[in-house]
């Protein structure tokens, strides 16, 4: 990954910690009273745009990107889908956006990028991810990568590098589910994640050797009485069991569709789509409160469909709106808890859309935001205008963030601050240094787990795999290996009537067996079932027929646990493709 230097690294920390230091505090006030609908700062909403936004006195918008088109002038055809989004400072004075593309790897889902000179003019745009599907949210790190998160049921994390200079990673220990969106803590070493299911799960993910995330602890929340909140490890974050992760834990709390999710000063700010609520974790107390309920909001219709969310250099959340109506806003809350209209989306322009991937450049002075079916396949934005600032710190020299002290950089250390971002209010994402010209890259790799390698067939025939696949784990300790064949090209489901089909994970073959001694090869053949033969057979077919690549794109999932229950994941990625004909073997010949 393209990262900045680890003193760069402590810098953007002890800023972060600085200057979002009055956060909790400036928040916590407010915390006994319920959020509820009130007048907003910026005032009330204008008529609507060119754009088809309404924005109050004083704000514009531009088009910064629309699905299908050209980015200004770099000849970079934008995604369709346009989703989660985040912002990274760059050496020479300008910054970089990141957009997710929540649509399949065939019809080019992924993520892409601007990158953006120091006046705001587009420099260049490119891919920084490509073959992964249904790419919804994710989120920034503090060490200069995006997380890119799938939204389907063998979705994963990928960390990709905001240059594009080197291949999006997955990250098979954060758990295979339906990834929303991730947020990390740079204090405490922890990356929340949400679950986009009706009955899904609050997950933290606590790496072994952070800011590394090829290993670690995934866990899951458990909401006690008066909010507090204790953490279960999962027992098998790759569901290579069958049993979905929010499911392996019985007193794991449930939350009504996770969306956005943002780490600021301590707290931990997530939205629930289903029940239409924001939340609010204190890291430091471990306890969860309701941020704004319809139920006692003094509007029940007010914030319809949460998704997307930021914290703004001045404290306000600002959140997106999906909610299949006929428009739809970013709503902000304020650090007095109260909700008010910033923009909304209306008109022919965005008929049947949604708003997602709120985010602000790095000086906070401006906002993007995208439209995700805008003109029929998507859009991104920026608005710009008087902007809060940060509040003046107490003692304070007039700047938020006179406070120059060092956080601590020990998981559970540290008195406050912390924040994942650079720049309060900016998108998160810390530096990005930017190297010498190259081609942006988009290839996916993978890559084996501390302890654990595997080596596995790149591309098997349907005649090899009904003779099986053979798997070759190498452990370091004793233990118990477990390996799934998956696919998510055989089957697609809908979240909702307005959304794109998604892959649907269907799990081709499984086995496992226990090691005796580290440091060997362990050898596994899974095979597959007639009847999933028959199926994959038949899609390979189809895709012949209408004259595309006849292939099918699986995931072998290897999953070793060690004596003392340690957990570690790693996985390859398999094409399966019809025999050969003969008159092809000649040609090769």
């Amino acid at each position: 990954m393209q990262t900045i230097r680890r003193r760069d690294f402590l810098a953007g920390g002890a800023a972060a910690a600085g200057l979002l230091a009055f956060g909790p505090g400036f928040w916590r006030n407010a915390f006994a009273a319920p959020a509820t609908v009130g007048a907003g700062p910026y005032g009330p909403l204008q008529a609507a745009d060119a754009n088809g936004l309404m924005l109050p006195e004083g704000f514009t918008s531009r088009l910064v990107a629309r699905a299908g088109s050209q980015v200004a002038s770099t000849g970079y055809t934008w995604h369709a889908a346009c989703d989660g989004q985040a912002t990274y400072r760059t050496d020479d004075g300008g910054w970089v956006l990141v957009s997710n593309s929540e649509t399949s790897a065939a019809s080019g889902g992924g993520a892409s990028a601007i990158r953006f000179a120091a006046d705001g003019s587009v420099r260049s745009a490119y891919r920084i991810c490509g073959g992964t599907s249904t790419n919804c949210a994710g989120g920034p790190t503090p060490w200069g990568t995006w997380l890119t998160c799938e939204e389907h049921s063998a979705g994963q994390v990928w960390e990709c590098d905001p240059l594009g200079v080197r291949a999006a990673v997955n990250r098979p220990a954060m758990g295979v589910f339906t990834h929303e969106a991730v947020a990390v803590d740079p204090v405490n070493w922890h990356l929340y994640m949400t679950e986009d299911n009706p009955a899904g799960g609050l997950y933290r993910f606590a790496p072994f050797n952070y800011p590394e995330l090829t290993a670690g602890r995934l866990e899951i929340a458990v909401v006690g009485s008066g909010g507090a909140t204790t953490w279960a490890e999962v027992p098998d974050p790759s569901a290579v069991s069958g049993i979905p992760t929010r499911s392996q834990v019985a007193a794991a709390t449930k939350f009504n569709g996770g969306e956005g999710i943002w780490f600021d000063s301590g707290v931990v700010y997530f939205s629930t789509k289903g029940d239409h609520k924001l939340w609010a974790y204190d890291t430091r107390t471990g306890v969860m409160e309701t941020l704004y309920d319809p139920a006692t909001g003094g509007d029940s219709g007010f914030l319809h469909g949460p998704d997307n969310l930021t914290v703004s250099r001045s404290g306000d959340l600002f959140v997106c709106e999906d909610n299949g109506e006929a428009s739809f806003d970013v709503v902000m809350v304020t650090p007095e808890r109260t909700l008010s209209s910033f923009l909304r989306a209306t008109g022919a322009i965005h008929s049947d859309s949604e708003l997602a991937g709120v985010v602000f450049s790095p000086d906070g002075e401006r906002m993007f935001v995208a439209s995700q079916r805008a003109w029929g396949s998507g859009a991104v934005f920026e608005v710009t205008g008087p902007f809060r600032p940060a509040p003046v710190q107490p003692g304070g020299g007039g700047e938020p963030g006179g406070n120059e002290r060092e956080p601590e950089q020990q998981p559970g250390g540290g008195s406050g601050g912390g924040g994942g971002t650079e720049t309060p209010g900016g998108g998160g994402g810390g530096v990005v240094t930017l190297p010498p010209a190259q081609q942006p890259g988009e290839t996916v790799e993978d890559v084996d787990a501390p302890g654990l390698r595997l080596t596995v067939p790149r591309r098997v025939t349907l005649d090899q795999l009904r003779r099986g696949v053979a798997v070759v784990a190498r452990l370091d300790e004793p233990g118990r290996v477990d390996v799934q064949l998956t696919t998510a090209e055989l089957a697609t489901e809908r979240r909702d009537r307005r959304s794109a089909p998604r892959p649907k994970a269907v799990t081709l073959a499984k086995g496992g067996t226990s090691v005796r001694r580290g440091g060997g090869a362990t050898k596994l053949t899974v095979r597959v079932k007639a009847a999933q033969l028959r199926r994959v057979e038949q899609a390979l077919k189809t895709l012949k027929r209408r004259r595309k690549a006849a292939q099918l794109r699986a995931r072998v999932i290897v999953q070793a646990r060690d004596a003392a229950g340690n957990v570690t994941v790693a996985n390859r990625v398999l094409l399966v493709t019809l025999p050969a004909t003969r008159k092809a073997a000649r040609a090769r010949r």
